[in-house]
């Protein structure tokens, strides 16, 4: 049974993207069989799969709008190892054409129950905002990955979406639960950032996962090639910390 995760966070800007991709490419390095379903019109996670937006003959939108299975819009990205579900700027329409439609907020969660046996892992990028296409994202999922940088209006936007999934929670997917906050983009010579990564742990325990990802160039880079930095340049710190990441939500996992 596939693991179903989103990567999310209201906030923008605090590299929702690059951990998607990161630890999908970093899961098909240690042998799982991953799955990203890029949620965000920008089609960003789409793009730094090593997957051309504008190519795709299938995309999320025709499985949101139940034209096309996932089997048939998933395409193999060769380069970095996993399946993605890409998105272009179609996706943008859906918000205004799912509001009509029945069972609006589980159309992406049945559509992943077609293809739960394929997958060890489903790793669903979502948009910054609370949109219909994030809240299709929370109910499909099992749980949420909060990549935060440590900084402090990162907190205060940690609050506003622990609100949000206990609502969805509540209303929608009982399942739903927060997996764990992930730090990125950290710099341990900063002080406040040393701060702020010790009040969540003091607040949040165990759900702050171990592993930290520093603020890394060759991350950085690494979109601008079309590729995840554990790809484009295993060898940076960076890359090493997701996978390492990787193989730390896999033991988590297990644990549940």
């Amino acid at each position: 049974m596939a693991k179903i995760f989103c990567v999310a966070n209201q906030k923008g800007g605090v590299g929702k993207t690059t951990t998607t991709v990161n630890l999908a490419a970093g899961l098909a390095k240690i042998g799982q069989r991953v799955l990203l379903v890029d949620m965000d019109p920008q089609g960003n996670a789409t793009m730094g799969s090593g997957v051309s937006k504008r190519d795709l003959a299938l995309t999320v939108y025709d499985v949101l709008l139940e034209s096309a299975s996932v089997r048939e819009a998933a395409v193999l990205s060769e380069s970095c190892g996993y399946h993605v579900l890409g998105a272009n700027r179609e996706l943008a329409g859906a918000e205004v054409e799912l509001v009509e439609l029945e069972r609006r907020e589980k159309r992406l969660k049945a559509a992943l129950a077609e293809v739960d046996a394929d997958h060890d892992f489903v790793l669903i990028d979502c948009p910054p905002s609370l949109s219909m296409l994030t809240l299709n994202g929370l109910c499909a999922a099992h749980g949420v990955v909060v990549p935060m940088q440590c900084e402090y209006f990162a907190l205060e936007g940690l609050s506003d979406l622990v609100n949000t999934i206990k609502q969805v929670h509540a209303n929608l997917n009982r399942d739903l639960k927060i997996i764990g906050l992930l730090r990125v983009m950290y710099d341990p010579r900063i002080t406040l950032q040393q701060q702020v990564s010790d009040q969540l742990k003091d607040h949040f325990g165990d759900k702050v996962f171990d592993t930290v990802i520093p603020r890394n160039v060759r991350l950085a880079e690494a979109p601008s090639y079309g590729l995840p930095g554990v790809v484009f340049d295993p060898a940076a710190k960076g890359s090493q910390a997701f996978v390492t990441f990787a193989r730390e939500m896999v033991e988590r996992i297990d644990r549940l």
